[in-house]
Order: structure tokens, then C-alpha cells, then sequence
């Protein structure tokens, strides 16, 4: 692994992106790396934001509009476009969401911790509340905190580096374009492949659930509301 491609893919909620970029592109980083956002059909105001911003800090900006007309989420086109990029420069592919922040060690940690471990699959930082309590997704690792073992359940993609071993493995143009999201799919197939995926619960970053996408707040406040529209609009299919 000679370099990392950091991504984040975003629809609007562009202040937490901002945080997001702003606490990457002021990461302590010792190996070669670029750093794209992926603008899934963010609304024109958003998307002139994002575009000024890219302007002003540096970091490579993508508009999938640019791309596809498919209507978003459009996850599955960025990682199988980052895959195939990651590969040719021997990369590791580093996925932020835009509602994590890491902190400056991070992502170096991530790097140095997967290359420690040739049998590594997926290497995924554990997320944390404002308060640093360990929260969704990795509410099962409550009680872990401060190692670094195999991950038996799934790897979010909150913050999550997928190393290019793993990527040359599996070819993510055989994932169901009829799905939304794609970690527990990606995280069982490195296990399949023989690979480990590790949680660095060492490695913890402020992550605030579903602030890319409000409307699954409803999960939690309105829970009969969000599964009556996950089912009947066929919203969030993991």
C-alpha cells in the first residue's frame, strides 16, 4: 500500500461536511494521499458551497451529476470508481462519511495499523459520541475500548480503510445496484475472501448517526414513521 485515496461521499448537510473536510485536510499525514469529495446531487446552493470550498481549501471535488442521472444515493457508482482508481495506484481506499470527524492521528493510525497486518481486509476506526462514549454502529464494542482486535460482526464505513489486497480480491461490480449501502455486504465478503477486518476502538472519531441523511433520525423519535417509509419508498436498503 503505497498512498491513501481519502473519500467522502455527501448529499447536502454541508456545515457537518465542512467539519468533516476541514478535520482531514488538517490530519497529521506521513504517507502520499489524495482527498475527494463525492457531491451525490446535493441542491444547487449546496453544491455552489461545496464548490467554493474545494476552491478555497484544496481538496478535489466530484459532482456525480457530472456522471450519472441516476437519482441519489448513487454509493455504489463512487465505490466501484474509487476501487478501480485505488487499485491502479496501489491504494488503500479510506472512506469519512460526512458526518464523522476524525482526529489528526487518525487516519495515519488507520494506515500504519492495516499495513501492520498483512491479513487486514478492512481497518475501521470506532465512532464516539460529543462526550467520547462509543455509539452507533459500534454500540457492541462498548467495553473494548482502547484495543485493536478482529471485527467478527460488520465494519460501518464511518471511517473505514479498505486496503488494496482486499480491493484487488473482491470486484465490487458484482454488488446489488438494488441496495443502498454497501458495508455489511463488502465487510462479509472480506471474511469470506479470508481476510480480517480489525476495529481500532484506539482509534475513536466524533460521529453524529445519520446527520448526512435527517430523515433516519426518525428511527429513533418516529420509529413507526422511518420503517413505514424505508419499506414503502424503498428508502435505506443495506
Amino acid at each position: 500500500m503505497k498512498s491513501l485515496h481519502i473519500i467522502t461521499p455527501v448529499k447536502d448537510s454541508i456545515d457537518f461536511t465542512l467539519e468533516t473536510v476541514k478535520a482531514i485536510l488538517a490530519s497529521e499525514l506521513e504517507v502520499p494521499y489524495t482527498y475527494t469529495v463525492y457531491n451525490d446531487f446535493s441542491t444547487p446552493e449546496n453544491t455552489r458551497r461545496l464548490e467554493e470550498a474545494a476552491h478555497e481549501l484544496g481538496f478535489g471535488l466530484v459532482n456525480l451529476s457530472d456522471l450519472t442521472d441516476h437519482p441519489s444515493p448513487n454509493y455504489l457508482l463512487v465505490l466501484q470508481k474509487t476501487r478501480r482508481e485505488a487499485i491502479a495506484a496501489d491504494a488503500g481506499l479510506l472512506i469519512v462519511e460526512s458526518d464523522v470527524v476524525v482526529q489528526p492521528h487518525t487516519l495515519q493510525a488507520l494506515f500504519d495499523g492495516a499495513t501492520a497486518r498483512p491479513d487486514c481486509g478492512i481497518a475501521a476506526a470506532v465512532t464516539v459520541d460529543e462526550k467520547g462514549e462509543i455509539n452507533y454502529p459500534y454500540l457492541h464494542a462498548k467495553g473494548q475500548e482502547g484495543k485493536i482486535y478482529p471485527e467478527k460482526k460488520h465494519c460501518s464505513f464511518c471511517c473505514s480503510l479498505l486496503t488494496p489486497d482486499f480491493l484487488r480480491a473482491f470486484d465490487f461490480d458484482g454488488l446489488d445496484a438494488s441496495k443502498n449501502w454497501f458495508d455489511v455486504t463488502i465487510s462479509h465478503e472480506a471474511l469470506k475472501k479470508g481476510f480480517r477486518n480489525y476495529l481500532f476502538t484506539s482509534l475513536p472519531v466524533w460521529h453524529r448517526p445519520h446527520g448526512s441523511r435527517p430523515w433516519k433520525q426518525l428511527k429513533y423519535t418516529h420509529p413507526l414513521k422511518y420503517y413505514w417509509l424505508k419499506f414503502t419508498k424503498g428508502l435505506d436498503k443495506i
